[in-house]
């Protein structure tokens, strides 16, 4: 079942979308070479409890950290360690924490010091697919408009989107109804489906360099390209509103 939030609890979501946001500018600062996964991790938990929320992912499906860090050919669910980021790695942090009983969820995807040419195309791809997706998610429009926008971006860039994984609705729970697929299924169920009024969704297009398709990691949490490929992923936080859309995470 798919939830409509009132104004009340979109206000509330709005106020932890800041602070989410908030926080991922400052791990974004910490970003260089020679600083661990781990290290950030522990940033971002410290910066969530002192904001007065709790983190999402920790204990999540067995998630032991409250930072998802995915290094290079990882897509999500990174979990954090002693691995030291090199210049030219390319970094995905995601994050979500629980504000005033409501979920925040946001991604974004950083080089680390200097990094190639065709990693810095990756990234600005990968951010605007996630605003082209943004600009489809309003009332009357269905999801997938969504789908067909960011597939039809990134393929015409040369990436491809990973099709295994997708965005949400979110609220009182971290994953809701319905699932956002990032490519076109024209003859699902989810890709009639109008969006409407009051509901709050995570867009997240996650894009490789190379094959689409991914495997889990070793650790059981993480999800990696087949091919070893690079990957970036972006994520926002939108509510459905009457005279469009409200970005609750700001992109920076």
């Amino acid at each position: 079942m798919i939830s409509i939030k009132t104004p009340e609890e979109i206000r509330i979501m709005t106020k932890g979308g800041r602070i989410l946001a908030g926080i991922i500018k400052e791990l974004e600062k910490q970003v260089k070479p020679g600083v661990t996964t781990k290290e950030l991790d522990k940033l971002a938990e410290n910066l969530i409890l002192k904001s007065g929320a709790k983190c999402s992912f920790k204990g999540y499906e067995g998630f032991p950290d409250c930072l998802c860090v995915s290094v290079n050919e990882q897509i999500v669910h990174g979990v954090p360690s002693n691995q030291v980021l090199k210049e030219g790695d390319i970094i995905s942090l995601d994050l979500g924490l629980r504000y005033e009983g409501y979920h925040s969820d946001m991604a974004t995807t950083v080089p680390v010091g200097k990094v190639k040419p065709e990693i810095l195309r990756l990234i600005r791809v990968t951010k605007k697919a996630l605003k082209m997706g943004i600009k489809k998610t309003k009332s009357g429009n269905t999801l997938g408009d969504i789908g067909r926008v960011i597939q039809n971006y990134v393929e015409s860039q040369g990436f491809n989107v990973v099709r295994e994984l997708c965005g949400h609705g979110i609220g009182k729970e971290l994953h809701e109804d319905p699932k956002i697929l990032n490519y076109s299924k024209p003859y699902s169920s989810l890709s009639g489906f109008k969006i409407k009024e009051g509901m709050v969704f995570c867009i997240e297009p996650m894009v490789t360099m190379g094959d689409w398709r991914i495997k889990k990691g070793k650790d059981g949490h993480v999800y990696q390209t087949i091919d070893g490929s690079l990957s970036a992923h972006f994520e926002a936080q939108v509510a459905v509103v009457q005279n469009g859309n409200k970005i609750l995470t700001p992109i920076p």
